[in-house]
């Protein structure tokens, strides 16, 4: 797929690219028979069509086009979980759920919610996977969306920086439990992964 987001950036392709390497090294092997959501997996699903699952399933506020979900075999829902973070899905359902640059877009009133959904909807030993720009990064990526490198339209949606800790916080207030959270940063420290297992 050639495009990688909304808008232009000169930068976004590898970005998107980094994004899901960062994410695939996170997911053990032995999820990977199973099923995945990707919440706020976007227009251009670069994520989900450079990983391996028996079945894929994507939400964003736009429904995928119906010729990228068939030609890369994902069920595709349409949500705005600014405005209902419930996920339409039975508890237990997922292997894995991912949140790639998903977070800083988001209502920060609804993320407490919507954590403790990826909790009921994940298969004990299941794994939820993030990443989010670090707060220190703000200026830098507005900087470069002026100038085009990366994509405007999605750096004038960001709605919160998050912190680590605050990371954490949202993870256990779901009740995943401490020593199953783990975090770190990549990309020259300017963007935060997590994980939490079930």
């Amino acid at each position: 797929m050639a495009r990688t987001t909304r808008g232009n950036g000169l930068l976004e392709p590898l970005l998107a690219y980094l994004r899901a390497r960062k994410a695939n090294a996170l997911i053990p092997p032995s999820l990977r028979s199973g099923i995945i959501l990707d919440i706020g997996c976007g227009t251009y699903p670069y994520f989900l069509a450079h990983t391996s699952f028996t079945r894929k399933f994507a939400i964003d506020r736009i429904a995928l086009p119906q010729t990228a979900s068939e030609t890369l075999q994902i069920e595709s829902y349409s949500l705005d979980l600014n405005h209902e973070p419930r996920l339409p899905f039975a508890a237990g359902y997922f292997n894995v759920i991912t949140m790639l640059a998903v977070i800083e877009h988001l209502n920060p009133t609804n993320m407490a919610f919507l954590f403790k959904e990826t909790f009921r909807t994940l298969k004990p030993g299941g794994r939820v996977i993030l990443t989010t720009p670090a707060i220190w990064s703000n200026g830098i990526l507005k900087g470069l969306s002026r100038i085009n490198f990366i994509s405007k339209e999605e750096i004038d949606e960001h709605v919160y920086a998050y912190t680590l800790p605050i990371i954490g916080w949202y993870f256990g207030q779901a009740g995943f439990t401490m020593d199953k959270i783990h975090f770190g940063y990549f990309e020259s420290f300017l963007n935060m992964w997590a994980y939490a297992e079930k």
